[in-house]
């Protein structure tokens, strides 16, 4: 008797990808979106069926604000969240209830140009993303869990932007009683924003570096009853049963964060947390003792509540060889109360979207992937550090007739408001680097290189139409040339009409750098440029034709026809109007680098250290 051997081969999918990214959340979706607006082929995958349904993140900081701006997302967010313009203060009073000892704006960051927070759910911010991507044809991939992450050890390989080095294994979890399908994916690079127990960070073995604190936080998000009259400002309250923030929420909604004490929350048979113990009955127990004199009643209805014990950590890397990043919870963990969270996670991608964009499209050298970690790993740091003085003195007992050594109302009104420029975002300054050059910061000493182009109006020159600035420096990839010519007296004319020519020569960065528009893929620069002197005297036809490549390019430092709007930005600025000064402002939005028109090699030097002139890549 003869027997027929069959053997069954399973074929494993394999596909290739530019970018891969890991993660759903808002740091994975800022970066998927940034991509998808360049044309870069990418996926983007996450291991929970749906996304957040409710609590997590709420808070969109003033900077964060303008960077969802520069790419059409904002107004929903400034339509439907709430908006914190105040912040009201509570210390303990004679009565043994807590009093308001003082008010203050809830941003202290002059420059900034949404000086207040958005609180809205996560919810609606990943959704405001999962839109934009349904528009532009894009749908994260889900449930996909990746099991295994190899990187190629060839150096040529990964010094080769056009190879694939990053393997990596992925699970579709189908029906539970199925086993999952494998698919092995080549991609040329991973982003990993896959939260603060980030799989690929631990695959990497990069170490998170920092500590645990001993504050014990419980967070509830509910339609309150009660008869607290700032219930609808953001509120820091030091009492003596414990320190609580409010959080006004979209709608009617509003956000508590409770300190708890070890009684309320740990398992006395184990000595650990336990999460189940923080009912949302229990946190508004936690709170009707904190606000007394005022109620605080029993919600009819809660969203979401949790418990959290606050930590402050660092990565110890944010790459691997450049191919494989981390960005967000990933790299990064702190307490929720400044509200940096979710926009440092944002701001991570926004970082990196735009130069991976580069580098793929053959324009820019590899090592330019570097800055990455260089900028967001330092700022980070300090996040963790402002993070660690900030929780300290809101967890911190106050001072009290018992308590000669605890908190005053002074010492955290000085911090918070010290801390403006950091906890809003605005102050984010990034350090010399290849993309960051401050040789010639005195032609425009209020501009500061290395921070975000600051915002102000101006007049259109073809219409007298207001424009704010950054309504015209949207993160499209593109570097923005920003040309101060000047008073376009007739030897002013003289010089702008020399600097055209010498722009124009073969040598000059904004031909060697410079690359025609193909599909979503924009040219390198935008030039802009922006007089002195009055719109009724302005005829932007004086300029030579590639200083106004198109007539809502040309802008003046002029008010607009109600005498409300605009004007003051030369000296706002440090800038000389007998002078021409090139400021170079990076697709992130941050200042690159500002100078003169007499320093085009400086110019020249600045692109060269980091793009592929077009003689080295003519197909690009």
């Amino acid at each position: 008797m003869s027997f027929l051997h069959l053997s069954v081969v399973i074929m494993v999918k394999e596909s290739r990808v530019d970018v891969l990214i890991i993660g759903a959340g808002p740091a994975g979706l800022m970066c998927a979106n940034a991509l998808a607006g360049a044309g870069v082929d990418f996926r983007i995958i996450d291991n929970r069926p749906v996304g957040v349904a409710a609590g997590q993140a709420d808070g969109i900081q003033p900077r964060t604000i303008e960077v969802l701006q520069s790419y059409g997302l904002a107004e929903p967010l400034l339509k439907d969240g709430a908006q914190m313009h105040l912040c009201a203060f509570y210390n303990p009073g004679p009565n043994g209830g807590i009093e308001r000892t003082g008010r203050a704006a809830d941003v202290t960051a002059p420059t900034a140009r949404y000086p207040f927070k958005i609180t809205i759910g996560q919810a609606a911010i990943e959704a405001l993303f999962v839109d934009s991507l349904k528009s532009q044809g894009v749908t994260v991939d889900r449930p996909i869990v990746p099991s295994s992450l190899e990187i190629t050890q060839d150096s040529e390989e990964l010094l080769d932007p056009s190879s694939y080095p990053v393997k990596v294994v992925l699970d579709h979890i189908l029906c539970s009683d199925t086993a999952p399908e494998q698919e092995i994916v080549h991609a040329k690079f991973v982003v990993g924003a896959d939260g603060a127990h980030s799989w690929v960070r631990k695959t990497l073995g990069i170490s998170m570096d920092g500590e645990q604190t001993d504050y014990i936080w419980g967070v509830i998000d509910f339609i309150p009853d009660t008869d607290f009259p700032d219930i609808r400002n953001r509120c820091a309250i030091h009492s003596s049963n414990g320190s609580c923030m409010i959080i006004p929420r979209e709608g009617d909604k509003v956000r508590f964060y409770l300190q708890m004490s070890d009684k309320d929350v740990m398992d006395p048979e184990t000595g650990r947390v336990d999460k189940y113990k923080a009912s949302a009955e229990k946190l508004i127990e936690v709170a009707s003792k904190t606000f007394y004199p005022y109620t605080v009643n029993q919600p009819k209805e809660v969203d979401w509540c949790s418990i959290y014990i606050i930590g402050q950590r660092v990565a110890s890397r944010f790459s691997a060889h450049e191919r494989v990043f981390i960005a967000g919870d990933a790299c990064h963990t702190h307490s929720p109360k400044a509200g940096q969270g979710m926009n440092a996670s944002m701001n991570d991608t926004h970082n990196l979207a735009w130069k991976l964009a580069q580098v793929l499209r053959g324009r820019a050298d590899i090592s330019l992937l570097k800055t990455y970690e260089l900028e967001r790993q330092k700022y980070a740091q300090d996040l963790i550090d402002f993070d660690r003085e900030f929780s300290a003195l809101f967890s911190g007992k106050p001072r009290t007739s018992d308590n000669e050594e605890g908190v005053t109302h002074e010492q955290f009104l000085r911090a918070f408001q010290a801390s403006g420029g950091f906890s809003s975002g605005i102050g984010v300054h990034y350090m010399s680097s290849a993309i960051v050059d401050t040789t010639h910061q005195g032609c425009a000493p209020d501009i500061i290189i290395g921070q975000r182009m600051l915002p102000q109006m101006f007049v259109r020159a073809a219409d007298a139409r207001p424009i704010e600035i950054h309504d015209i420096l949207p993160a499209d990839t593109r570097f923005k040339l920003l040309l101060f010519v000047g008073l376009l007296t007739s030897e002013q004319l003289t010089k702008v009409r020399r600097l055209a020519e010498e722009l124009q020569l073969p040598t000059s960065f904004l031909q060697k750098y410079d690359y025609p528009a193909q599909g979503k893929a924009q040219s390198m620069f935008d030039v802009i440029s922006i007089t002195a002197g009055h719109k009724d005297d302005v005829n932007f036809l004086d300029l030579p034709p590639m200083f106004r490549t198109h007539w809502s390019k040309v802008l003046i430092d002029d008010t607009d026809v109600t005498g409300r709007l605009g004007g003051g930005a030369y000296p706002r600025f440090g800038i000389d109007e007998k002078e021409i000064t090139m400021v170079v402002v990076r697709p992130d939005g941050y200042v690159g680098m500002i100078a003169p028109s007499t320093a085009l090699e400086s110019m020249d030097k600045y692109f060269g250290s980091f793009l592929k002139g077009k003689t080295l890549n003519l197909e690009a």
